[in-house]
């Protein structure tokens, strides 16, 4: 990574002003210009849309500048009001050169982001690719400028959170998404930094339109600004990094954040494009109804510094990191220039940078560029080279285009949910109507009991009405009969009355006229009471006939109302299931279209994917051809390097029995089976191991003869076949496209079993390297320690004096110093007493790997201790390590000693260690580190470390008074 607290610290310093010069030849280099046919995605105004934009931003002067170049004035002078940059060779001799954006050494983090990023940014909003990317010499400020954080100052935050925000807050989370993958490519090697056992993912590329894809990286969907955060957190924790003379955590990898948006777009009826650049409103929507989705990629690399051998001091693996980075940058050099000049061809395949870079130069993608230098005259070549990067850039034009799809899966998804609703309704519908039916029947039959009843009741009163009737009719007939029958005993009497009268004169007895008057009032009285009883019989005839009218009215008007009552009911309720009917018909159409438009959808997606799946098999073909025609150019390459050296090897026709030895060494075995003789055997043996240990058929012989053949060699009786085997099986896992396979092949375990049962030195040291050459791979470091590697190399080194064994034990114990995983293996199978036991040889090379050891140690141990997963005294103080350090501080080579106060700046922020640096005078070396230390970002941490403990500051006041 870049020195960013270095560049923090000289962005806030005052610029040193430049003395100025006339520039006796000054060259303009305008870009290039050629008209696009295509609709550029931004409202900038262009003269050349698709251009690739580059932005130059210089580095404040740092303290190195400051001490070496006092008495030199900055070799780079800015106009930024002109958008110029003059490069000055000397004081006689310049160049000028013009690009997009001159920011000089005060522009800040947002302003940098404003004029490079954040244009790409609303591009990719818009639906468009973009790419921004930052290049430059090592320690220059890519990665603060790209990665930064800003944790304690969000001013200082870097492109990539800032263009995060940006799309979070631009994006909707009910319908869009953003999603991410963080990668690095270390050694030609894709690692996922979110997932770091994926430490080599392919690279695919779609044969129809090229587009680069990445189908096992992962891709991690982003809920807010914090958890994106935390995720680039995670990642570069896994980032490689390692200690130059440039820098102190320089990067050796190209970092890659890529960026999926995808966002659904609702639109009007007719197929229209109504965009902003700044995302707020996207409408797409096509002719048939099928709505539109804008998927677009954003990638913000990071790319590591390139570097001069001589000044970074890099070497053994840092070395290898260095060739690698560089290789990687002059791929990427080589197909700028291409396409600058408008090359036919663009070798884009030399190296996995510039493929995945594909769409970035040349493609479809808007690209903005920024480049960063320095101001120091002592590099001033490197300053040319980055500037002359840039300006060939800025005459790359890429064919921007919007990237829109159907959203067919959305349009599925709606139909079947409105398919669900429909029937939702229709079976509520159906629910409601049987429920209404079934109320009205219920009524219904009310109403017919409730009529029913009334019916019988009034026939049951007209009834006893017709009865009493009758029985007073029956009443009045008798009661006729009767006043009849007195009418006649009446008449009989008053004949009877008569004729005494008659005879009264006769019969005139005082007696008899009492009785007869008596007689004849009681008569009277008599009938007078069966008048008024006729009378009132009379009456209450007539008052029942009038209640049997009144009765029979009531009954009548009763059934005409419920006639009629059940009549609009009925009406009612037929208009009602008439009504639902109707409804139900059309439900039912609507369910059979879009029945028929989902069918239809899935014929059209049936079609696609049987398109896909032929597009898919037609690719594997190709492939399949590709290796077959690969592995004949190899075998023939094979045949003419063999041809060239005219060497050969010689297989009888007969079928060998010696067991595990490649094809190459059974040409003895053979002869010595034939009882030929044993000089010959002896000559053609030192042929061989002759060809073994010049190196040169390494490679053939992996070709011809096989992995699991050599790695058998590995178990054969024969010594010199054993040494010949470790050898080659050493230089294979030197390269990091063989480890894999050798450890997979069984290969780690042989070398492990080779250390623990041989006692020849040559395969000791020989294995050793070939362990130390695996352990630099973080997966098989936790294989070895596994397999018990720690104890047999502990052995080892406490068995031998021989320095260049020791030297290959101590690299591969250093190497595992550097997983903190195994940390605890290390202490309890000797590893870390083994690496300072072998302070005994006193070699200046084995010394150098123990420091590093011990850096890589520390560093780890004080990691895990700040995340809360370690707590303790330190186990290289407990093993009196301490004491070697400060003894050695300053004794030892430059890069010796660097390491040491690596390791002790370390070990010192660990509070569990304060009382150790206290008592031993640590403390004092600290402060000398922070003074004295020729690294500048040395002398910061020791400075920081020393304020940050209070034991520290108490122990500096009390040494400062002893003094006065």
């Amino acid at each position: 990574m870049a020195s960013n607290s270095a560049f923090r610290t000289s962005l806030r310093s005052e610029r040193q002003t430049s003395a100025k010069t006339n520039s006796s030849s000054v060259r303009s280099k305008p870009p290039y210009s050629k008209r696009s046919n295509l609709r550029p995605p931004s409202n900038n105004q262009d003269p050349v849309p698709g251009r690739v934009r580059v932005a130059v931003r210089l580095r404040p002067r740092n303290a190195e500048d400051l001490l070496y170049d006092s008495d030199f004035a900055d070799c780079v002078e800015l106009q930024p009001e002109l958008k110029r940059l003059i490069l000055r060779k000397n004081y006689w001799s310049s160049e000028s050169f013009k690009f997009d954006e001159v920011l000089t050494d005060s522009a800040s983090q947002r302003r940098v982001y404003d004029v490079v990023a954040k244009p790409v940014v609303e591009s990719v909003l818009g639906g468009y690719n973009g790419t921004v990317m930052a290049y430059g010499q090592t320690g220059t400020g890519k990665t603060y400028t790209i990665g930064h954080l800003g944790k304690n100052d969000q001013s200082e935050r870097g492109i990539m959170v800032r263009a995060l925000e940006d799309i979070i807050a631009a994006s909707s989370p009910e319908s869009d998404t953003v999603a991410i993958s963080y990668l690095e490519l270390y050694l030609e090697s894709v690692h996922d930094l979110l997932a770091p056992e994926k430490n080599n993912v392919p690279i695919a590329e779609d044969p129809k339109t090229g587009e680069v894809s990445l189908p096992g990286a992962t891709i991690v969907k982003v809920r807010d600004l914090d958890h994106f955060l935390q995720l680039l957190l995670i990642g570069e924790a896994n980032r490689h990094a390692a200690n130059t003379r440039l820098n102190t955590e320089s990067s050796r990898s190209h970092a890659i954040l890529m960026v999926y948006i995808q966002r659904s777009a609702k639109g009007k009826e007719n197929n229209d494009v109504s965009g902003h650049e700044n995302g707020n409103t996207v409408h797409l929507h096509s002719s048939n109804g099928v709505p539109i989705v804008l998927k677009s990629k954003l990638l913000i690399v990071d790319l590591a510094g390139s570097e001069r051998i001589d000044k970074s001091g890099s070497e053994g693996h840092t070395l290898d990191e260095a060739k690698s980075i560089n290789l990687s940058l002059t791929s990427l050099g080589k197909c700028i220039n291409a396409l600058a000049e408008n090359s036919p061809h663009i070798p884009t395949r030399d190296s996995k940078l510039t493929r995945l870079l594909r769409d970035s130069f040349g493609g479809s993608a808007r690209t903005s560029l920024i480049i960063t230098i320095g101001p120091s005259a002592r590099h001033h070549a490197e300053t040319a080279s980055t500037i002359m990067f840039g300006q060939r850039a800025m005459k790359v034009i890429n064919m921007v285009n919007l990237k829109e799809e159907f959203d067919y899966e959305s349009l599925c998804r709606k139909l079947e949910h409105q398919v669900d609703s429909l029937t939702a309704d229709m079976e509520r519908q159906r629910q409601l109507r049987d429920k209404d039916i079934e109320q009205i029947e219920k009524k219904l039959k009310e109403c017919q009991n409730s009529f029913g009843e009334s019916e019988k009741s009034f026939s049951a009163k007209c009834q006893l009405l017709e009865e009493e009737n009758i029985r007073l009719e029956m009443e009045i007939k008798n009661m006729i009969e009767t006043l009849n029958l007195e009418k006649d005993r009446n008449n009989l009497l008053s004949g009877e009355v008569a004729r005494m009268e008659q005879n009264k004169h006769q019969h005139e007895s005082s007696t008899y006229q009492k009785v007869l008057a008596d007689t004849t009032q009681m008569y009277e009285k008599k009938i007078t009471e069966l008048i008024k009883q006729i009378e009132n019989e009379y009456a209450r005839s007539d008052g029942a006939q009038e209640q049997l009218a009144e009765a029979k009215k009531v009954i009548s008007d009763q059934q005409k109302s419920l006639q009629m009552k059940g009549q609009k009911e009925m009406d009612v309720l037929g208009m009602k299931l008439q009504e639902m009917n109707q409804l139900h018909e059309i439900a039912v159409n609507e369910l059979q279209c879009l029945k028929t438009e989902n069918r239809e959808l899935l014929s059209g997606k049936a079609i696609l994917y049987d398109e896909l799946q032929a597009l898919r098999q037609k690719l594997s073909d190709e492939e399949k051809k590709r290796m077959f025609l690969e592995d004949e150019i190899v075998k023939l390459k094979i045949i003419v390097f063999d041809n060239n050296i005219d060497l050969e090897v010689k297989r009888p026709n007969m079928k060998d029995d010696f067991d595990g030895v490649p094809l190459g060494l059974r040409s003895p075995m053979s002869l010595l089976k034939s009882n030929q003789s044993r000089e010959i055997i002896s000559g053609q043996r030192a042929s061989i191991a002759k060809i073994f240990e010049e190196g040169i058929f390494f490679h053939v012989i992996l070709w011809k003869f096989g992995l699991q053949k050599i790695l058998a060699s590995l178990r054969s009786k024969d010594l010199d076949v054993q040494i010949h085997a470790v050898k080659v099986v050493a230089n294979l896992a030197a390269e990091d496209s063989n480890q894999e396979k050798i450890v997979e092949e069984g290969g780690l375990d042989a070398l492990l079993m080779l250390l623990g049962s041989s006692d020849n030195a040559t395969i000791h040291r020989v294995a050793s390297g070939a362990i130390a050459n695996l352990a630099m791979n973080e997966m098989n470091q936790g294989l070895i320690a596994s397999k018990g590697g720690i104890r047999l190399l502990a052995n080892i080194a406490s068995k031998t004096d021989d320095p260049q064994t020791l030297r290959m034990v101590a690299g591969a114990i250093a190497n595992l110093c550097g997983n903190e995983k195994i940390h605890v293996m290390l202490k309890e199978d000797g590893g870390t007493k083994a690496l300072l036991g072998m302070l005994r040889s006193g070699h200046s090379e084995i010394i150098g790997q123990i420091a590093r050891g011990m850096a890589n140690f520390a560093k780890c141990e004080t990691r895990g201790i700040n995340r809360g997963h370690k707590k303790g005294r330190s186990v290289l103080i407990a093993d009196g390590a301490l004491t070697w350090m400060i003894a050695n501080s300053s004794t030892t080579s430059a890069s010796t000693r660097r390491h040491i106060e690596l390791a002790l700046c370390h070990l010192a922020q660990n509070e569990e260690n304060a009382e150790d640096f206290i008592s031993s005078g640590a403390v004092k070396e600290l402060v000398h580190i922070s003074h004295d230390s020729p690294k500048e970002d040395l002398r910061n941490l020791a400075k920081k470390t020393l304020n940050k403990n209070p034991l520290f500051l108490a122990e500096m006041q009390i040494a400062r008074k002893n003094q006065q």
